[in-house]
């Protein structure tokens, strides 16, 4: 009398299939006539499962891929817009022209809703326009920047309520998220938008790193 074989628990099989994973091509009747349980409750064959899985990876895919050619779209349309800007900023024969041509070019080409430059010392010839403010280094004012002016890093999100009035002043209550870029030596610019999702914390900051540093290679030809 034979002994009885003990019966393979589904974790052994699932195991020992995953140690094989050519076996259903030795058995295709097999492979048709499985069952997988779906989430609604029916059965699909494992073929169709198979395709269902294929599908939604593509489907996935093409999700990923869209996302990429959209942000190379972006990144393309800010390359150039910011190597333009380098040109205008060349051009410019004066400090005042140069600091002029910044500001216009953030509130027209970059479609800023805010723009503020702070300097830390007077320009000349550069009158009094809503967009900048002259303010000492040693301005007590200025401790709330303290940080920023220090490592020269660009800020992206919703600025501290003291940081928004001092930049954007009587404006400051419509400015719901900034890019801040500190001006090594020469004070601080912020682009300002109403939309509290058009600057936010982790974005990318190369392009704002580009764009500091033509304003200042630009402004150093006057020094």
């Amino acid at each position: 009398m034979s002994e009885t074989q003990p019966a393979l628990a589904g974790h052994e099989v699932a195991a020992w299939l995953r140690r094989h994973p050519q076996f259903l091509q030795q058995y295709p009747d097999l492979a048709m006539s499985l069952v997988v349980p779906r989430q609604d409750g029916q059965a699909a064959s494992l073929v169709g499962y198979q395709l269902e899985i294929l599908r939604e990876k593509n489907r996935d895919l093409s999700r990923r891929l869209h996302e990429l050619a959209s942000n190379a779209q972006v990144n393309e349309q800010l390359a150039m817009r910011t190597h333009q800007l380098t040109l205008v900023l060349m051009r410019q024969r004066t400090a005042a022209d140069t600091l002029k041509a910044m500001a216009a070019s953030l509130a027209e080409d970059f479609a800023g809703d805010q723009v503020s430059i702070v300097l830390l010392q007077a320009v000349e010839d550069l009158p009094q326009v809503p967009w900048l403010q002259v303010i000492a280094a040693d301005d007590p004012r200025l401790e709330v920047f303290a940080d920023a002016l220090a490592s020269g890093e660009p800020l992206c999100g919703r600025l501290l309520p003291a940081r928004n009035a001092l930049l954007y002043r009587e404006q400051a209550g419509q400015v719901q998220s900034s890019a801040l870029l500190p001006l090594p030596g020469l004070g601080l610019l912020a682009i300002g938008s109403t939309d509290p999702n058009r600057f936010y914390p982790g974005m990318g900051t190369v392009f704002l790193h580009m764009m500091a540093q033509s304003l200042l290679t630009a402004l150093a030809r006057f020094r």
